[in-house]
């Protein structure tokens, strides 16, 4: 009889990581997350390190690049840490090395004279079109034993989780007076 080689990959899994030191009686949600935590963690490594090696930047300088990437007018400082969700602090920090070296500029607000405007320069915009094709092989050979259904299956499901979890949050929020 033939061993069916996703249960060998189960198997195997099981002796890795967080979820390897769950019991075999905890529910499987508890299993799952601690599962998808340490996928996360070690995918977000190996990326770390690839653009480490490959570019010589870190994975916030790339978040930052690709933030300003999908807003070409620019975004002010206080946008960028939102959608960062990093401090005041850590964004002036990158900004200010980006800039030093040519990558971004700061441009004083037309409207805000308190406020200043990141933007990628020429330099900073062809780096960082080759750093996103390069992360995004990456994330391809990393995903690569998954079939295209199935990928489809688990972010359709990973939706639904997210959406349960938005709705979760917006009925134990109490209410503002």
């Amino acid at each position: 009889m033939k061993k069916d080689p996703s249960l060998a990959l189960l198997n195997a899994a099981d002796n890795l990581g967080y979820e390897a030191r769950s019991a075999s009686g905890d529910h499987t949600a508890l299993k799952l997350w601690l599962r998808m935590l340490a996928c996360t963690t070690q995918i977000e490594d190996e990326i770390r390190r690839r653009l480490r090696v490959r570019f010589d930047t870190s994975l916030p300088r790339f978040d930052y690049m690709a933030q300003l990437y999908r807003k070409p007018e620019g975004l002010r400082m206080k946008e960028l840490t939102r959608y960062l969700m990093v401090t005041g602090a850590n964004i002036t920090g990158l900004t200010d090395e980006l800039e030093r070296d040519g990558m971004v500029e700061r441009i004083s607000s037309a409207t805000d004279r308190r406020s200043w405007i990141v933007h990628l320069t020429t330099k900073g915009r062809t780096q960082f079109e080759s750093m996103a094709a390069e992360h995004e092989g990456w994330i391809l050979e990393l995903f690569s034993c998954f079939d295209a259904k199935t990928l489809n299956q688990i972010y359709t499901q990973l939706g639904a989780l997210r959406v349960h979890q938005v709705a979760q949050a917006d009925t134990s929020t109490p209410a503002k007076e």
